[in-house]
């Protein structure tokens, strides 16, 4: 390779860079002047005192657990869902079942919360039902793709063996495919509970319950001592859950 060929890409990726600032028109000198820089000091400031009264913190707790229960049950409807088209979406069912399979997975995921959200939001109402079908439906498709990949990693001489053995394809699937299959499976969905538990704290602003909306309120109406609380409920859920995905992963991922 030339000594012109080695640097052609870094040039092409600089060029590309400076052109995305241009394009954009960032404004640096304004964020980091002095101006800018006192008016984001004084709106931090209403954070460093958060609100622990004893009724934000009854209304954060149960906010807690209706983000959590939304991210949970959204998480696991998506792996049932997921797990239900990734077959077909393997080529286990047919070309025409791939290509429709690998289609709808593709709409799922192409598809953000926020959009599905207020679509929910429309057919079911404000409230966790919304965020939980918004968790469901766009986690299946990202699920249902890496259900898939890993199907079609999996080998399948132990299904087949069973399918000789005269087996049908439910039972082959269930004691040739799925015992190897299962720590990514369970890998995975942990995985994407991680992102739900996130993403369930922000589905909120389009009222989707949860400490979303709690938080969207506190701030509409700048009471940044409440959603300080918040913020800090949002950080101790994602702690534990994060811990509590690598203990499980741990146990009986990796064991």
């Amino acid at each position: 390779m030339s000594t012109a060929s080695r640097w052609l890409l870094p040039l092409a990726l600089l060029v590309a860079v400076l052109g995305a600032f241009a394009f954009l028109d960032l404004q640096a000198a304004s964020l980091l002047s002095a101006e800018g820089l006192a008016q984001m000091a004084d709106y931090a400031a209403g954070f460093f005192s958060p609100d622990f009264s004893n009724s934000h913190l009854r209304a954060i707790g149960w906010a807690s657990l209706e983000t959590l229960a939304m991210s949970a049950i959204g998480t696991l409807l998506a792996a049932l869902l997921g797990l239900a088209l990734a077959l077909p979406a393997a080529g286990r069912c047919g070309l025409v079942a791939r290509a429709a399979a690998r289609l709808l997975l593709n709409a799922l995921r192409a598809i953000p919360e926020l959009v599905w959200a207020a679509l929910m939001v429309l057919a079911a109402g404000l409230g966790p039902n919304a965020g939980t079908l918004a968790l469901a439906l766009h986690t299946a498709g990202v699920l249902g793709r890496l259900f898939a990949e890993a199907l079609e990693n999996t080998p399948p001489a132990p299904a087949d063996a069973l399918r000789l053995a005269g087996s049908g394809r439910l039972a082959a699937f269930c004691y040739g495919t799925l015992p190897s299959l299962w720590p990514q499976l369970v890998a995975y969905s942990l995985y994407r509970w991680e992102n739900n538990i996130r993403m369930a704290s922000v589905l909120g602003f389009v009222g989707a319950g949860g400490l979303g909306q709690m938080l969207y309120m506190s701030l509409s109406l700048f009471q940044e001592a409440q959603a300080a609380t918040v913020i800090l409920a949002m950080l101790a859920m994602v702690l534990a859950v994060d811990a509590f995905s690598g203990w499980i992963r741990l146990r009986w991922v990796r064991s």
